[in-house]
């Protein structure tokens, strides 16, 4: 049986992995994006030279409007994804006293509020169908803080406290929730940092090196499929040994 799987924020860095690695093993992808449609387009050829179908859709994940017109194009386009991978979200670097309203409510939308609203609005037909997955990208700051990325860190806090209990939520009908705290991932949100920043936070990892999207890609392929039918409710840390 193929799979319909939507993944979110793949345009690039991780959730383009984690697209062509689902593509890869036979599934249908549904390609999210929001402002870099020609990256997208990419991916989506990329998934198709797999044999499989690559939908792109453009949606501001932000509201739950966004994400309910989202539901309604797939509907009319006759795809209804029985695996969800919540990729998108961004980051923030800032101490407390220097976060505004706007920049709290940014991420926390994009990182909590949209893995409330896919599993809202996504996760009845899987209960119905007795079979679903949603892995939501959280973070290894989600699990130990950090300083100067408080917000961050409790957006992916909250995630991970909500995959949990959504497990718990939907086990009885064949619906796994886990959450992959992935530590350093070299990605565009890393693109700040100089040469010599990267190379300290190569020290602090004791694989000595940054993760590759890739990687985060296998670990959410092997999550959604049969052989992890019996793993749900976790956070699992794939950060080269940074959580030791």
């Amino acid at each position: 049986m193929t799979r319909t799987a939507l993944v979110t924020g793949a345009s690039r860095g991780i959730g383009a992995a984690v697209a062509r690695r689902l593509a890869a093993d036979g599934a249908d992808v549904i390609i999210h994006y929001f402002s870099s449609e020609a990256s997208a387009q990419t991916v989506a050829e990329d998934c198709r030279r797999f044999g499989n179908a690559a939908l792109l859709e453009r949606a501001d994940l932000r509201t739950g409007d966004g994400i309910a017109a989202l539901k309604r194009n797939l509907e009319r386009a006759g795809r209804t994804p029985d695996i969800v991978v919540h990729c998108a979200g961004i980051s923030h670097y800032g101490l407390v006293d220097q976060v505004d309203d706007r920049i709290w409510d940014e991420l926390m939308n994009i990182h909590l509020r949209t893995a409330f609203y896919l599993t809202k609005l996504f996760a009845p037909s899987m209960v119905w169908n007795r079979w679903g997955r949603f892995v939501h990208l959280s973070s290894v700051w989600g699990v130990v803080g950090s300083a100067g990325e408080a917000v961050y860190a409790a957006a992916k806090g909250g995630v991970n406290a909500f995959t949990k209990s959504t497990a718990k939520e939907m086990a009885s009908a064949g619906v796994t929730v886990n959450a992959v705290a992935a530590g350093a991932v070299d990605t565009d949100m890393l693109a700040a940092l100089s040469a010599d920043e990267l190379k300290a936070v190569c020290s602090e990892i004791p694989l000595g090196r940054l993760g590759r999207p890739e990687e985060v890609a296998e670990l959410v392929r092997f999550l959604v499929s049969e052989d992890a039918r019996y793993i749900t409710g976790q956070v699992l840390g794939l950060d080269g040994g940074w959580q030791l």
